[in-house]
């Protein structure tokens, strides 16, 4: 916490801090996954990368450079003694100043880790189309990852309380499919991926990830709108996520999706997935930051 190693009990901040308030803020999710070479972290450059991109959108100015950041990550890993973790970067504006314009306020820093198992753990999702659109591309800049953002998820996901509904699903401002609350969408159709394009999604980096692996077993990947109908009537579809991995989805609104079982492609690229984040795929090594070197 702002470079110093602290006891998780004494993570606090005060009442007044300023992205408490307003939300400015931005934060980063990661895991790091037990391998036969112990705990690596899963494209952790990236997400850092990322960060600070979020970070500038806000005009929060960090303290510390990416390669420090990185670096306090793998020892914060280190020093838990953990296998297999979800990490939370987490930069904010801190106590110091009220009002709407942050400047003044501290720029702060925290990086927490915990075991978490399967964010959606089920072998297939139930999907729920939200009554809320997409925060929309003209009032935020969408594809960064602001604190303030998830409020939008967290209304869609309140609306599933009491449902036998696992996720929503997000339209953007034009009905057409956006996103889920914490995932990227993906159909599969005549043995190609289409996921929606840039503008209302955040890009994940697992969504990029996905898109590399179906390429290289030569399936055709398109970003384009996807209409609800054609979601509807796709072979099959799933979700991606650093929580959500990569996550089938048997039905929307009730409506299964082909044959309502886990699909030949989803199911193979979920497993290629799982194997290059364990390290069991030396190809995609360069994707791994190994906690003991």
């Amino acid at each position: 916490m702002d470079g110093e190693f602290i006891a998780w009990e004494q993570a606090q901040v005060h009442v007044l801090t300023h992205t408490l308030h307003y939300g400015a803020g931005a934060f980063e999710g990661e895991r790091a996954y037990k391998t036969d070479r112990g705990p690596a972290i899963f494209r952790l450059g990236e997400h850092t990368e990322r960060l600070f991109y979020s970070t500038g959108v806000i005009g929060l100015e960090l303290p510390f450079t990416q390669e420090e950041i990185n670096n306090a990550t793998i020892e914060l890993i280190r020093r838990n003694e953990v296998e297999h973790c979800y990490i939370r970067p987490l930069a904010f504006y801190g106590y110091g100043k009220m009002g709407l314009n942050p400047t003044g306020a501290p720029a702060q820093l925290m990086i927490a880790c915990w075991p978490w198992g399967a964010y959606l753990p089920h072998e297939m999702v139930d999907l729920k189309v939200s009554s809320f659109i997409r925060i929309h591309p003209r009032s935020t800049v969408a594809d960064a990852k602001i604190c303030g953002h998830y409020v939008n998820s967290i209304l869609a996901v309140r609306e599933l309380i009491g449902t036998h509904y696992h996720e929503a699903l997000f339209l953007d401002e034009h009905e057409q499919i956006a996103e889920g609350p914490g995932e990227n969408f993906f159909i599969v159709k005549d043995g190609g991926l289409i996921t929606p394009p840039a503008g209302t999604i955040l890009q994940g980096i697992t969504r990029a990830t996905i898109m590399e692996l179906a390429k290289a077993e030569g399936l055709p990947v398109t970003e384009r709108v996807i209409p609800i109908q054609e979601a509807l009537e796709a072979d099959e579809a799933f979700y991606t996520g650093t929580a959500a991995e990569v996550t089938p989805i048997r039905s929307i609104d009730d409506k299964t999706i082909g044959s309502g079982e886990v699909g030949e492609i989803t199911g193979k690229l979920k497993n290629q997935y799982l194997d290059i984040v364990s390290g069991r795929n030396p190809r995609y090594d360069h994707y791994l930051t190994y906690v003991n070197g």
